[in-house]
């Protein structure tokens, strides 16, 4: 799954690599909003490594309103099935432990400027 650009979000910017469901849950369930980073197969899709570059930006650009990780390639199948977000790469949305809801493929800025918005605003749905 290593791409420069992905490796870069962990080691440089000391992005955590969740590798397991629990560390979905824990870093989910800390105070505030989190974007979790599927990033797919960055050899098949060559989109990966664009979200990998934007999602900093964004992360910026929202003066931090939201903290990110990485999420390994061993857990990605089973995440995404449970959130409902399949298409990578993708950003999805957690609060409280809660998914708000994915953005999945790269987009324009301006998508992401005005979905980033309505995700982070979202009422999560409740558990079933």
């Amino acid at each position: 799954m290593s791409h420069p650009l992905i490796d870069r979000l962990v080691s440089e910017l000391g992005w955590p690599r969740l590798s397991t469901m629990a560390d979905v849950a824990a870093f989910t369930e800390a105070p505030g909003a989190h974007c979790l980073f599927v990033p797919g197969d960055p050899k098949r899709n060559l989109e990966s490594a664009d979200v990998a570059v934007i999602l900093p930006e964004l992360r910026i650009a929202f003066q931090r309103a939201f903290d990110c990780a990485v999420v390994d390639d061993a857990i990605e199948t089973q995440l995404r099935e449970a959130t409902g977000v399949l298409k990578t790469p993708s950003l999805i949305f957690f609060r409280d432990g809660a998914c708000l809801g994915g953005i999945p493929k790269v987009r324009d800025w301006d998508d992401y400027m005005a979905r980033i918005p309505q995700i982070l605003n979202a009422t999560p749905a409740p558990a079933a």
